[in-house]
């Protein structure tokens, strides 16, 4: 049941219907209002909201604005790239172009005090005015005078104006050496998993029942709840899969009731959906062609046992595709498959006794680091710097038990590993990349 938020001076109405616009914030609009205090009364110069991308402190400053009628004037710090720019966005938000036009060619903070209080003995305020100031971590790159003569501009302009601060990060990221007036600060805690449920819950599809979409989101969370808390994307998740979850229905394969015949449908889609988490590469509509055109092309994968398939990051495949060939081929052989310029080298050039066994009856055999990523930089498709992320993903695997340490651990200089996969498997791996490994393998020459 939504909460309903009380304050003197509003009429209850208004209140009523932002309380209805703000499911899971009841508590924090309630305090927001209590800031603010009555409308024709002077509020507290700045307030500080701080708190995670996607935790409705954008949203809530919105509604309660739009909702009870206040004066105010959002300012998007990213597109006021320049004081002129937030000084022109200000004034004519409270007293009109011809405000803002009053300012020289390149107004200096006390300029825009002068204007500001001219306009304002022309047109004293009513009610407190506000500025609402989003991204406003930016000031901190901005002048070094515009963040503490915001935070006490009631002070400075002689009205009743109040400054609100939306940030991502704490105020003690904010606060200046020299010190500046310490506004209030209110935290917008992470919606927790009842709450995203019950967010999401509402935009349900006016074509089936609520007790279906609320399965649906349910399921949604289940799965990436664990790698994404970011209310926009999971909304966004939620609209571009349902159509998916829905197949079952629309086919007559399926009941509203069968829910494990649901998520048996739309588990892989899902799975495939977690690794473009956060992305955005490339449309709603070119992701759904994307899906169409891969369950055309994988029929071969779903021949294969559930365990020879593994969702890896992109660059983790080339890494264990990599290893699979430094330990079924010898090192000698490294230059006829990976160097451009070689030479004619025939295959009995190569042979040895031992070698006259296939390598792949012999089992797996170590290689050191510096051959598993000079293989890596010649097999993959683009240039990739050494980096921390590459060496990280090459721990992951032998997390996974996809590759072995065989060397000790305090052999620091030169690790030596073995991979630890199957035949099957580093085939299904490759295709998901366009890989054909076999033309790598000395076995099959």
């Amino acid at each position: 049941m939504t909460a309903v938020l009380q304050q003197p001076g509003y009429d209850e109405e208004r209140l009523r219907q932002a309380a209805e616009q703000l499911p899971s914030r009841e508590v924090q609009a309630g305090m927001l209002l209590s800031l603010m205090g009555e409308p024709d009364q002077y509020s507290y110069p700045s307030i500080f909201i701080y708190g995670h991308q996607a935790s409705g402190k954008s949203h809530v400053m919105q509604v309660l604005l739009r909702e009870l009628e206040l004066p105010h004037a959002a300012v998007s710090c990213v597109e006021c790239v320049s004081a002129a720019l937030l000084f022109e966005h200000v004034l004519r938000s409270f007293f009109g172009d011809d405000a803002a036009s009053r300012l020289p060619r390149s107004p200096s903070l006390s300029d825009f005090v002068r204007v500001y209080r001219q306009q304002c003995s022309q047109s004293p305020a009513k009610q407190t005015r506000y500025i609402v100031m989003e991204k406003a971590e930016l000031l901190r790159d901005a002048d070094a005078n515009i963040l503490p003569a915001f935070l006490r501009l009631q002070e400075l302009v002689e009205d009743n104006i109040t400054v609100i601060l939306l940030s991502e990060i704490v105020w003690d990221k904010f606060r200046p050496n020299t010190g500046c007036f310490e506004p209030l600060l209110l935290h917008f805690p992470d919606y927790s998993k009842g709450e995203l449920h019950q967010i999401l819950s509402r935009d349900r599809h006016p074509s089936y029942s609520a007790e279906l979409y609320s399965s649906y989101i349910n399921i949604l969370l289940g799965v990436f709840y664990s790698v994404c808390r970011d209310l926009r994307e999971l909304r966004h998740l939620a609209a571009l899969n349902f159509s998916k979850f829905c197949e079952p229905l629309l086919e007559g394969r399926a009941k509203e009731t069968d829910t494990h015949k649901l998520w048996r449908n739309i588990e892989p889609h899902l799975k495939r959906a977690m690794q473009t988490v956060y992305l955005r590469e490339v449309s709603s509509l070119q992701w759904e062609q994307m899906q169409q055109m891969e369950e055309k092309e994988c029929g071969a994968l779903r021949g294969l046992s559930a365990h020879t398939h593994i969702e890896l990051p992109y660059y983790s495949k080339f890494l264990l595709i990599a290893a699979y060939l430094a330990s079924y081929n010898p090192a000698r052989t490294d230059k006829r498959f990976f160097v451009k310029h070689h030479g004619k080298i025939r295959k009995t050039n190569f042979l040895k006794k031992n070698e006259k066994t296939s390598n792949h009856l012999l089992g797996p055999k170590p290689f050191p680091l510096d051959r598993l990523l000079a293989i890596f930089y010649s097999v993959v498709d683009s240039r990739v710097a050494p980096s921390a992320s590459i060496f990280s993903q090459i721990s992951s695997l032998v997390t996974l038990q996809l590759l072995t340490k065989v060397s000790h651990d305090d052999q620091l200089d030169a690790p030596k590993y073995k991979c630890s996969v199957s035949m099957d498997f580093i085939c299904a791996i490759s295709r998901t990349v366009n890989f054909d490994i076999i033309k790598y393998l000395y076995d099959f020459l």
